[in-house]
This record gives structure tokens, sequence and C-alpha cells, in this order.
């Protein structure tokens, strides 16, 4: 009998669990967060268009598939850096960066809050650093990508 008799053909071999870095799951969290508040979005977007009559109505739809969007592409790049693909690195700085513009806007203006301002750059500029850090960039470096 082989050491592969308790297994059915198919099956492939355990492969070893790595071991995750703290940044690198401090990166996830923080990203799993921003996905969260995007589909909250989402929710709320859908709510006041049933229930409130927009001023345009092609406006409130585009801007809810933006959002839409914005939280299918943010829970990827979140369920993903748990994966240590190597395309993550650069999905959430970019979408880091749109945040920080957005915080930045936020501080000036009629509408200007800057706490809500700070409460989206500050995670922004976190993810970006632990997206750099060096065991971060180890574990989701191209060798780790076992698509082609």
């Amino acid at each position: 009998m082989s050491e592969w008799s308790d297994q059915s053909p198919d099956a492939a071999p355990a492969v070893p669990a790595r071991r995750r870095p703290l940044a690198l799951l401090v990166a996830a969290v923080l990203l799993a967060l921003e996905a969260i508040t995007l589909w909250g979005v989402v929710v709320w977007q859908v709510v006041e268009l049933l229930t409130a009559t927009p001023t345009s109505f092609t406006s409130a739809i585009a801007l809810l598939v933006i959002a839409l969007i914005a939280a299918v592409w943010v829970s990827a790049i979140a369920l993903n850096v748990l994966r240590h693909r190597s395309w993550v690195r650069a999905a959430a700085v970019t979408w880091q960066l749109l945040q920080i513009a957005v915080g930045i806007g936020l501080f000036q203006g009629v509408d200007a809050n800057p706490g809500l301002g700070l409460a989206i750059i500050v995670p922004s500029v976190v993810v970006i650093g632990l997206m750099f850090v060096p065991s971060v960039m180890a574990a989701t470096g191209v060798e780790r990508d076992s698509r082609p």
C-alpha cells in the first residue's frame, strides 16, 4: 500500500500553510473594513434610490454602479491580500491614493469635513506603508503567485 492510498486519485498532497506576516494581516483587515464600508454605501444608495426622488435618476444609477464596482474591487483586493497575490500591492496602493485625493477634498470647500478627511487619509497612508514593508513584499512577491 502506498503512502497516497488514503487519498482519492484527484486529491493533491497537502501544501504546508504559509505564515502571514502581521503587516499583511493588518493591511487585509484595513482593506476589509474599507470594503465593508463601501458595501454599506451601496446599500445606503439603493435605499435612497428607492425612498427618495433623485434630482437626476441617471446620475443616481451611475453613482450606484460606481460604488458597486468599487465595493467588489476592494473586496477582491482584501481577499487576495490573504492569498498572497502579487497584483494586490499595486491595486491597494492605487485605491489608497484615490481615497487620499477624496480625503484632501474634504478639508476644503463649503461642505468641508476635516474629521472625515482624516478618517479616510490615515488608514490609506497606513495601508500604503504596509504594502512596502519587506515582509509584505516578500509574501506577495511574484514567486508566490501560482497562476500565470
